[in-house]
């Protein structure tokens, strides 16, 4: 996949410690995934949801940090939208991030939505996150600059 650039390369400002989001983003995920797979009772569906969401939200900001944008919010539907600005339509991936919009709305406390997901639900999310894992590695290795 080759990413749009929003603005010329030679204008684009990375924000500082977006590795640091790279990182936290992909220990999220892995810490997720781990301990599904071993069934670790300490992380229930509910948290495994938070870590992975915090996970997706890590990688897709370290990438728009380091091209020198932000997404408006973090929700999944606005980061969705502002990786969007720069790979162009992921249509099924958008849909996967949207989903995981379904099981919480905290935005207004009066209207405050959550859904605890099932074991087969979180399965999926962590695919999801494994999925924009993959997404993203790359397109920021490719966008590396040598040094001068």
């Amino acid at each position: 996949m080759q990413t749009t650039l929003i603005q010329p390369k030679e204008l684009i400002v990375s924000i500082d410690d977006w590795q640091d989001y790279l990182r936290d983003g992909q220990q999220f995920l892995s810490t997720a995934v781990g301990a599904f797979s071993k069934k670790r009772k300490a992380f229930t569906s509910e948290a495994l949801y938070n870590i992975t969401a915090m996970a997706i939200e890590k990688l897709i900001m370290g990438f728009l940090m380091k091209n020198g944008d932000l997404a408006e919010n973090h929700t999944m539907t606005d980061l969705a939208a502002a990786l969007e600005r720069h790979t162009g339509p992921l249509p099924d991936l958008h849909k996967k991030l949207l989903f995981l919009d379904s099981f919480q709305d905290i935005c207004d406390p009066d209207e405050y939505q959550y859904v605890v997901p099932d074991e087969h639900q979180v399965s999926v999310i962590l695919d999801i996150g494994l999925e924009v894992q993959q997404l993203i590695l790359p397109l920021v290795q490719q966008n590396r600059t040598k040094p001068s």
